[in-house]
């Protein structure tokens, strides 16, 4: 069915300089930058435990604790992004697409569990503070911010195309933010030797992933239940449906997210009961080629003549 859309949607591409070439492309972009991002972030998660440990530093093993979160996290993605490829089967219709806002709301819960245990070792660091080789938090905190302002880039062009990616790219960006942080600490530690500065700055650097995680959270939640993606504004879909010659009403409709990236909608569509058989599926054709371009992959249409009264549940 998907394949079906996507050769229709070529077709009119031409006439329109309009290309669709963009709904395939980002899911295999996307896969190498995870990759990419899961390498060079579990190298640097080795290299901050054995300094952290080394170095006394709460803020050097915080920092790793959160960084070993986004390394599950960016696999987790991988998988789902696997997994929404596999083909549709007798039990699930959808194949796995779905898996993809799973790993997203898993994501979340996994970053603020980790923050809650990271957070409460560093208060403690903060009314005990020990001795910390600030010089070394600082260099290893130096290299973090290189490593994830790289990793961080990686997601960049696609971020808008997809939750995972977005996860993902935010995270790595308050990463090099909070390695700065960290740098600066460990700087700070070395010249005065105020330890308690440590704990101080793992609080910061936590509620600085609180605030990111949040929103990651409210929008998987959201496609968990059903609710109408953020990138699709519904009363716009329905009055650009109106606007469709032909077209009288439109009612029960329903837009949800069938995963990260792909969204479907389901409606019922009274066209003018002077069209012929063709023209109502012309019509149709049409508006699933209008849906294309508002970010709805998947449109399931029922028709009703103005006469004939609805029979559904809903109505």
């Amino acid at each position: 069915m998907h394949d079906h859309n996507h050769a229709h949607s070529h077709d009119h591409s031409h006439g329109h300089g309009h290309h669709h070439h963009h709904h395939v492309s980002p899911a295999d972009a996307v896969n190498g930058a995870f990759i990419a991002g899961i390498v060079l972030n579990s190298i640097y998660v080795a290299v901050q435990v054995v300094a952290g440990l080394f170095s006394h530093s709460m803020a050097l093993l915080a920092d790793a604790g959160h960084n070993l979160g986004d390394v599950a996290g960016l696999a987790l993605s991988v998988i789902a992004f696997r997994l929404a490829k596999v083909k549709p089967t007798h039990t699930y219709t959808y194949g796995y697409k779905k898996t993809t806002v799973l790993a997203a709301l898993t994501n979340a819960v996994i970053l603020l569990i980790t923050i809650g245990i990271l957070g409460f070792e560093s208060v403690n660091r903060l009314l005990h503070p020990r001795p910390v080789e600030g010089g070394i938090v600082a260099i290893v905190s130096g290299l973090g911010i290189i490593i994830n302002f790289v990793s961080a880039l990686l997601f960049f062009r696609n971020k808008e195309h997809d939750l995972n990616t977005k996860g993902a790219y935010l995270h790595l960006m308050t990463d090099a933010l909070v390695s700065l942080g960290v740098v600066v600490a460990g700087v700070i530690i070395y010249f005065t030797h105020w330890y308690w500065i440590d704990g101080a700055i793992s609080i910061v650097v936590l509620l600085i992933i609180l605030s990111g995680t949040w929103s990651l959270l409210t929008e998987s939640l959201r496609m968990s239940m059903d609710a109408v993606p953020e990138n699709v504004k519904i009363e716009n879909i329905e009055a650009l449906i109106k606007k469709v010659n032909g077209v009288d009403d439109i009612h029960h409709m329903h837009v949800w997210a069938m995963s990260t990236t792909e969204n479907a909608l389901t409606a019922h569509l009274v066209l003018n009961d002077t069209l012929a058989f063709e023209e109502k599926m012309k019509v149709v054709h049409h508006i699933k080629h209008e849906l294309l371009h508002n970010n709805i992959h998947h449109a399931t249409i029922e028709l009703e003549s103005g006469t004939t009264p609805c029979l559904d549940v809903d109505c």
